[in-house]
Parts: C-alpha cells; structure tokens; sequence
C-alpha cells in the first residue's frame, strides 16, 4: 500500500517562506508522478505544482513566480518550496501520487497523503 508521508507546513506571516516535502512509504518500485495540491474551504482541489515520472513539470500560474517544486535528494520525494507567500496561499497542501497514466489533475492521482496546513496571515 502506497503511502505518502508530508511534513514542512505551518503558519508565517505574508512574505514568508516554507518549504513542504512528499515522501512515499512503503514503495519502492517504479518512479512515480507526483504532486502538490491545496484545497480551501468552499473551493475545489487544484494542482500547484507537480512532476510526471517522464519529467514534465507543472506550475499553477497563479503561484510560478514564487513556488518552485523539483525532486528530493531522495528517490521519490517531491519539494514544494514557497516564497513571498501570500494570505491567499492559506490552505491544506496535499500530496499526491500515481504509478501509471499520470496527469496533472486530480482525477489523475490515485494515491493521496493527509494534508499539511499552510496558513498566511497579513
């Protein structure tokens, strides 16, 4: 079973930075596509960034200019790092993660962690 492991969430004031990390649990076979998402109260699931095992990489537009994702020194891991982060940043950041027919929605993961919460204030 496929378990996603996040840590690096927390509160910081507006302009601040964290950096979240994903890491598998009890996997270890083929690269795997991954993802951050962020869900809000009352607004649906949306990627912020992620990497497809092929390499092709996806940033939201609303957050290129000051989020960067890239791979942990690890195999597997996935770094979501946030600068100059804004109130509007304020959200649970989930990991995601899928084997095979990767994409960069949703519907795309199968595999999903338990949340970390980011929260900005001004």
């Amino acid at each position: 079973q496929l378990e996603l492991v996040e840590s690096g969430g927390g509160s910081v004031q507006a302009g601040g930075t964290l950096t979240l990390s994903c890491a598998p649990s009890g996997y270890s076979y083929n690269k795997l596509c991954m993802g951050w998402f962020r869900q809000s109260p009352g607004k649906e699931r949306e990627l912020v960034a992620g990497i497809l095992s092929d390499g092709r990489r996806r940033v939201a537009e609303s957050v290129k200019d000051r989020f960067t994702v890239s791979p942990g020194s690890t195999e597997n891991t996935l770094i979501l790092q946030m600068t100059n982060l804004k109130p509007e940043d304020s959200a649970i950041y989930i990991c995601a993660a899928e084997v095979t027919r990767c994409g960069f929605t949703p519907a795309d993961f199968g595999h999903w962690g338990q949340g970390t919460q980011v929260n900005v204030s001004s």
